[in-house]
């Protein structure tokens, strides 16, 4: 009985590629077509032409200039957090615990004008660590070991205190959803050195997408294929990586070829189609992905010290949340495959936090506890894995959040705990590896952490100096669209964090 079921394109070559059938269809196409088509002219190896990018693709491009650091990890700590609370002691909130400030606080600013009280002291406990002598909160004793790695910016500012818009900015340079994030723009620069890996890795939390989900990491207008890959860190790293059957790997091979060859004609004969373009690359790179993949993401081939030293099978610590935490397992088990990953190549790895750990409204003593449990091991464990493989000086470290927390006490009636709110005008990140001056403290806020009041540091500043480090300048990576030079930083005056660097 014939079989009337529709095929399309795809799945017809794909069956038809299949056995020796297929291998005499390959080469019937490679004698008749490509032979005599030049459709395939031009295909490998063409220049483009002066000043003109014609070609998106993942293939390793040359920076700017010489960079000091190669690849980049992102710890993006989304939710806010505090940073009298961790990095910026204000020994006058101690003073003056208990005063009314509200009249002196920009209302704008405040999300919850009607449970907003009064000056709110730090519940922790604040000491110098290290040779920089950098001031650390009780709750990073693990961070306190590598400080004289990082360089800690006190004077971060931002434009938005709703997560939704300062995430937008943290991670795209402007308050906007749609547009493309900080790893499309990186990899867009400089490609990426394996090409058997994505480029742009995500590693995402298994209890939850943060806030605004893929939008953290998607291309906008630039080419799809500089979007960010997500990846677990349980069970298969990618759905569907393995086929359903295995054949001899002589027709896979085949069959691999003859469609990249039927796909490079559908794909000359429809120029300027970015869409299909990333499609196309990214059947390619699944077929390389099934074993490189699955290598570079299993920890099981680190030594017991190594996992031990991230925390990788620690029990959670309970603490009295309202909201699930899974302890440090998790988040180690991330950073160890964030590692592993910029060992093998890849440019871009951003390693989320579930929901908004970090977003301390109520229980602010628990809950800072809870989200420095889960993260602050294997945070000092990766900046020392890094140093004694030789891979932190050519590793760029980001570590913070879209805004930081208001000094005033943010009263919640029904549980009659107090936390703090969200402060777009002065908080904290630091930076580490790749290029950055360790143990060095840049900028001031107030004597209470209101707002930054020596040498803020603008998103598109701190953006500025993230693309330096890589070897590209700030002015010169764009994306033409519409007759306009699209950049990470927009128009916005941009200034590279020199003081930080070394």
């Amino acid at each position: 009985m014939a079989d009337n079921h529709f095929l399309s394109r795809r799945s017809f070559f794909s069956r038809a590629s299949q056995g020796v059938y297929g291998a005499a269809l390959a080469y019937l196409l490679n004698r008749d077509v490509y032979g005599g088509s030049g459709l395939l002219a031009g295909a490998a190896g063409e220049k483009e032409p002066e000043g003109q990018r014609r070609v998106y693709d993942l293939k390793p491009r040359r920076p700017h200039f010489e960079p000091k650091a190669k690849a980049v990890i992102q710890l993006f700590m989304n939710g806010g957090p505090s940073q009298m609370d961790l990095f910026d002691p204000k020994p006058l909130l101690e003073k003056h615990h208990g005063k009314q400030y509200f009249s002196k606080i920009n209302p704008a600013d405040i999300q919850d004008v009607e449970n907003a009280g009064a000056l709110l002291r730090s519940p922790f406990r604040f000491a110098q660590h290290g040779q920089s002598g950098i001031w650390l909160s009780e709750v990073l004793p693990y961070l306190a070991q590598e400080v004289d790695q990082i360089a800690v910016i006190r004077s971060m500012v931002t434009s938005s205190p709703s997560h939704d818009q300062a995430c937008w900015k943290m991670l795209a340079g402007r308050t906007l959803p749609g547009l493309p994030t900080l790893g499309a723009w990186v990899t867009y620069g400089l490609g990426s050195e394996n090409q058997n890996l994505p480029a742009f890795v995500v590693l995402e939390d298994p209890l939850g997408l943060p806030v605004n989900g893929i939008f953290n990491w998607q291309s906008g207008f630039l080419p799809p294929v500089y979007q960010g890959t997500r990846m677990r860190s349980t069970g298969s790293p990618l759905l569907n990586l393995q086929p359903e059957a295995q054949r001899p790997p002589e027709v896979v091979m085949l069959e691999r070829e003859l469609l990249r060859r039927l796909d490079l004609i559908h794909k000359r004969e429809r120029p300027a189609q970015l869409q299909l373009d990333a499609r196309i690359a990214s059947y390619e790179l699944a077929a390389r992905l099934q074993l490189d993949a699955s290598d570079a993401l299993d920890i099981s081939r680190e030594s017991q010290e190594t996992l031990e030293m991230y925390g990788v099978g620690e029990k959670p610590v309970h603490l009295g949340r309202l909201h699930p935490m899974d302890g440090k397992d998790s988040y180690a088990r991330r950073c160890i495959m964030a590692r592993r990953l910029v060992e093998r190549g890849v440019r871009f790895v951003q390693v989320c936090v579930n929901t908004q750990i970090w977003d301390t409204h109520a229980h602010l003593e628990n809950d800072l506890r809870a989200a420095c449990e889960k993260t602050d091991k294997p945070v000092a464990a990766l900046l020392k894995d890094l140093k004694r493989r030789g891979m932190l000086d050519s590793t760029l470290v980001l570590w913070g959040g879209e805004f930081g927390r208001l000094p005033l006490a943010q009263i919640q009636p029904a549980v009659k705990v107090e936390g703090r709110d969200h402060n777009p005008r002065g908080f904290t990140v630091w930076m580490a590896g790749g290029g950055v001056k360790g143990g060095t403290v840049y900028g001031a806020t107030d004597d209470i952490g209101y707002e930054a009041v020596e040498n803020p540091v603008s998103v598109a500043d701190w953006h500025a100096t993230i693309l330096h480090l890589l070897g590209l300048h700030h002015e010169q990576l764009f994306f033409e669209r519409n007759g306009f030079q699209e950049k990470l930083t927009f128009t916005y005056p941009a200034r590279i964090t020199r003081e930080i660097l070394a």
